[in-house]
């Protein structure tokens, strides 16, 4: 049962950083537009998270779930060592939350809406650095339990140019994320041609934000390059994600919908593949070389074992209800679309 547990672990980690990443990158994609366009891109957006833009959170919540039960020696030590990052990170998912409801469902619309926009697009890049910043700080071996002063328990062990970087690429990869998703939710050839040169400025801006990481880890003295291309399964994962590029930009070109989302997916999966692959079970590598592993530091079996039937037990009830959560939303924002396209036509 405790592979069960990891599977799910790796699922949620990696549905959130897919959907929920997207829906940061909505915010983002606001925050680099320009005043003229805002407006339109701002109406794409809000119908293309609409759906799922808090149940994404779900994802987040089972894994730190799945960590506190059973891997709580992890949990311990990311949640004290890493503290500061995490609070940054939940602050920002709150104030997120909290101007998407107010801007579209403010009983009053003054001067207040532009702060609730400002608030929205800041913390959804806030959110998903911090969130880079975490997962560097925990694969790059600078969190020290051991430490005995303050900087360097709570602050170099996530304050450091590596982590930085791969903040950046993780905002640079949800923008990208949310771009190619919101090709499908246009419904005029103006907003479509709008978002997929977007698309590719945001293809250009992620490469070189992933370059950059390679910089930085240069700079540290962490061997990104043998992590990566140091085995078959990494060097393989990010050939295929480098060639179907070439597929995503025609599939974009060519005015297709499904099919870019599917191949942005799989590049954003075949990243994680190639990072995760060199490093399972070991994903928490400390100061001095030690490391906390998945089949190492598990709870007892006994709450393995429980964990495991619940989070088989609970999928039968959560994936329909998403699904359902899903299919009434679009809906829905697919007949507004046509009733405002009828009346517009119409005048």
């Amino acid at each position: 049962m405790q592979y069960v547990v990891i599977i799910y672990l790796c699922l949620a980690i990696w549905l959130y950083l897919l959907l929920g990443g997207a829906d940061f990158g909505a915010g983002i994609m606001e925050l680099f537009t320009r005043s003229k366009n805002r407006s339109a891109a701002r109406q794409t957006m809000s119908h293309a998270i609409g759906p799922i833009w808090e149940a994404n959170h779900m994802w987040l919540i089972i894994a730190v779930v799945i960590l506190f039960v059973g891997f709580p020696r992890i949990y311990g030590v990311m949640s004290v060592s890493l503290h500061i990052p995490l609070v940054v990170m939940l602050l920002g998912i709150i104030a997120r939350g909290t101007a998407f409801v107010f801007r579209h469902y403010d009983a009053v619309k003054d001067r207040m809406q532009m702060l609730y926009n400002r608030i929205f697009a800041l913390s959804s890049a806030v959110t998903p650095f911090f969130l880079g910043v975490i997962a560097a700080s925990v694969l790059a071996g600078y969190v020290n339990p051991a430490a005995t002063d303050f900087l360097t328990a709570y602050v170099w062990s996530w304050l450091h140019w590596f982590a930085v970087a791969v903040g950046a690429f993780t905002v640079a990869l949800c923008g990208f994320l949310a771009s190619v998703y919101s090709i499908g939710e246009t419904h005029n050839e103006a907003d479509k041609r709008y978002f997929i040169r977007k698309t590719r400025t945001m293809t250009i801006i992620t490469f070189l934000a992933g370059a950059l990481v390679f910089v930085a880890a240069g700079f540290e003295g962490i061997p990104l390059g043998p992590w990566i291309f140091g085995n078959w399964v990494g060097s393989s994962a990010v050939g295929l994600a480098t060639l179907s590029l070439g597929g995503l930009f025609y599939a974009v070109s060519r005015g297709h919908t499904v099919l870019p989302r599917l191949l942005a997916g799989f590049q954003v999966t075949m990243i994680l593949l190639a990072i995760g692959y060199r490093h399972f079970p070991d994903f928490v590598v400390l100061r001095h070389g030690s490391n906390l592993s998945l089949l190492r530091d598990q709870a007892p079996a006994a709450t393995m074992q429980a964990l495991g039937w619940a989070l088989l037990l609970g999928s039968i009830f959560i994936l329909p209800a998403l699904y359902y959560l899903y299919y009434s939303f679009q809906h829905e924002a697919e007949e507004v679309a046509e009733g405002t396209t009828i009346a517009a036509v119409r005048k």
